[in-house]
This record gives C-alpha cells, structure tokens and sequence, in this order.
C-alpha cells in the first residue's frame, strides 16, 4: 500500500460518493439559486444574504474539493486475512484486562473514523496495537497509560 494512499472501505467510499452526488447535484444548485435571489434585491455591498450563500458556496466547494481528493487517492481495503486475525475493515471484540469491560470497535482509515459510533482509524495506539493478532491474543496497548486488551472476536 502507497504511504499517499487514502485508506478506505467499501462502505465508506460508499458514502463519500453518495455525499459528493448530493452535493453537487442537489446543494450546488441551491446555492446557485440562493445567489441569483440574493443578487435580484440589489446593493450587494450592503447584502447579508447575498454574503451568506457566498460562503455557503465556499463552503460547499470546498467539502466537494476534498471528497474527490480523498476518492481519487484512496485505496480500497479488501478483507483478505482470515477470519480471526485483526485488520483495517473488521470488527473486533476486546476485553479490557485492566477494566474488565468488553467493547466493540470497527478499523477504518483515518478519514472513516468516528470514535463516538464505535470505528477508530487504523492509525490510532488501540488500533496500532491489535492489528495483526488473533482471537485470543492477549496485546498491550503502550499509550501514556498502557493498558491489556485480550481479542475476543474478530468479524470480517
């Protein structure tokens, strides 16, 4: 895998394709229109509105910017290791050692992660730390407070 690569999953190009659709073929022309109504109320040095959808513009051509980037320069990852080795892509069970509290995790590319829902980027300590090992492994996770997970289960 190239270091320039953008690491992605299927679902997550998925997404950033149904996002960059939407954008521009239902919000550019929003904006346009946004503009033209703005323009049609005259001075547009003294216009808010006309001020506002021009940075919403900005706004949106910019997102669309960075969303053919990321798709032109990612790399779709393909779930080749079996079943019960971790990998960007999976979901993995693990047992805090140290908490005794079990919770789930998927590995996406850093550009799919949302911690909050539960998908940390291939590129974080935890995720650093499991890649690789088997159900049952037992990995230390060395942060500024290591800590042991044991892999209960690994779903591709």
């Amino acid at each position: 895998m190239e270091k320039d690569k953008i690491i992605l999953t299927e679902e997550g190009r998925q997404k950033f394709e149904e996002e960059l659709n939407y954008l521009k073929n239902v919000v550019r022309p929003q904006v346009t229109e946004e503009i033209k109504e703005a323009k049609s109320q005259g001075d547009l040095s003294e216009n808010a509105d006309y001020d506002a959808a021009r940075n919403k513009q900005a706004e949106v051509e910019g997102r669309i910017q960075y969303l053919e980037n990321l798709l032109t320069h990612s790399e779709i990852i393909k779930n080749e290791n079996s079943g019960n080795v971790v990998g960007v892509g999976c979901k993995v069970e693990l047992l805090s050692l140290d908490k005794d509290t079990v919770d789930t995790y998927t590995i996406v590319g850093s550009a799919e992660a949302d911690p909050l829902n539960g998908k940390i980027s291939n590129e974080c300590l935890l995720a650093q730390a499991i890649i690789g090992h088997k159900v049952g492994d037992k990995v230390l996770v060395k942060c500024a407070k290591p800590y042991s997970v044991k892999i209960n289960k690994v779903v591709r």
